[in-house]
């Protein structure tokens, strides 16, 4: 079998041309070519690997091959990396990251990250944004690791040791719990009787250190990790707890939990910032995003 000889980036360029074209001669002009060179530069292509890209029984219109609609598909993904990476060394060049890692506490609201996050991709399509989801202390501890870049995160579980902030608006916290609750009575306007239920908190994963427990009330506390899973358990009437209102808005319209009236905790609001180390700050994306997120806020 003879060896297959490696097809040159103009090549593949020519190939794909001739064929969104439709033709030898509009892919010349396409490309300002004579249509003798394109001839060639397919021809060298077809010997160079050993096969026949094109039938051409229509000499009007050249149809590809089986084995030529699969150079065209490899043809297609190689161009298209090397004009990425084209793009990426000229960003770099200008001074733009490569990438960015964001970790993101669960408490910002869903609607403002996928805002954020398409606002981002679409004025940074070169830099890859590379996200995570945290809770609480998590997002902080990542951050001074040096594993992400850029957190937004919750300031009461923040160690703001050698960080920067900036803060990008708050997030109002609640007590619910489902209709059959005992609290969604009578019974939860009385003073200590939230001690006597099961409450829901939301806890970082076992890979970070616990920070400080904040409005915890109960004497039974079940420290959860996701707070879709808290979110569930509530629905499911298994305990009471706090969560985002924006989360819960559209369950309480609807009937499937209540907001509690807890003499004890009203709720609150959560605050959130952007957040990078001093030593590390973020490049022109970076800086765009939390410009973003302020505006939001």
């Amino acid at each position: 079998m003879s060896v297959v000889g490696t097809p040159s980036l103009d090549q593949l360029r020519v190939l794909i041309a001739v064929v969104d074209e439709g033709s030898f001669a509009a892919a010349g002009r396409g490309l300002n070519r004579a249509t003798s060179a394109i001839s060639y530069s397919v021809a060298s292509l077809e010997a160079q690997l050993g096969l026949e890209l094109f039938d051409r029984t229509n000499a009007r219109r050249p149809r590809l091959t089986n084995a030529g609609e699969i150079v065209l598909a490899k043809a297609r993904s190689v161009t298209t990396g090397v004009d990425d990476i084209k793009a990426r060394v000229a960003s770099i060049r200008q001074g733009l990251e490569a990438d960015l890692t964001l970790v993101v506490d669960v408490m910002l609201p869903t609607e403002r990250l996928v805002e954020a996050v398409q606002a981002f991709e679409a004025k940074f399509p070169t830099v890859t944004l590379r996200l995570s989801l945290e809770a609480l202390s998590a997002v902080s501890q990542l951050v001074q690791r040096g594993v992400a870049r850029l957190g937004i995160g919750g300031v009461m579980h923040t160690d703001d040791v050698g960080l920067e902030l900036i803060s990008v608006g708050q997030v109002e916290m609640i007590p619910v719990a489902a209709p059959s609750h005992p609290l969604a009575g009578p019974d939860g306007e009385v003073v200590g009787a939230a001690r006597q239920h099961r409450q829901l908190i939301l806890t970082v994963r076992a890979a970070f250190q616990q920070g400080l427990d904040i409005a915890v009330f109960a004497s039974e506390t079940w420290p959860l990790s996701d707070l879709g899973a808290k979110h569930a358990l509530l629905l499911a009437g298994v305990g009471w707890g706090h969560m985002p209102e924006p989360m819960v808005r559209q369950d309480i319209a609807e009937g499937r939990l209540v907001r509690l009236n807890i003499p004890e905790t009203r709720g609150g609001f959560y605050p959130l910032q952007a957040m990078y180390r001093t030593d590390t700050p973020p490049g022109p994306a970076g800086a765009w995003l939390i410009r973003k997120l302020v505006e939001q806020a």
